[in-house]
């Protein structure tokens, strides 16, 4: 069951990057735990930060709190999808 769960958040964060920064499929569907976002992905710029994370909470029913968020949540999607797993699943 947890493992589902821990699958769903994975698959619906990789949805949000392709809806929100317009990312192609291919490409999010090659992201790893290494893969760099911040600063490697020009559409993930300052601008884009507040809508993806409003739109990660929105689909996975969290509340990101402002003391919360670090920006190495989102330098690589291994640690966005850590958080997010664990903001989703706790």
């Amino acid at each position: 069951m947890a493992s589902d769960s821990a699958e769903m958040v994975e698959t619906t964060l990789r949805a949000v990057l392709v809806d929100i920064l317009g990312l192609a499929e291919a490409q999010v569907a090659d992201f790893d735990d290494s893969t760099e976002l911040f600063g490697a992905i020009p559409e993930l710029d300052s601008m884009a930060v507040a809508g993806l994370l409003t739109e990660i909470e929105d689909r996975l029913g969290i509340w990101i709190e402002d003391d919360e968020f670090e920006t190495e949540m989102l330098e690589t999607f291994g640690n966005l999808l850590a958080f997010a797993r664990t903001k989703a699943l706790q």
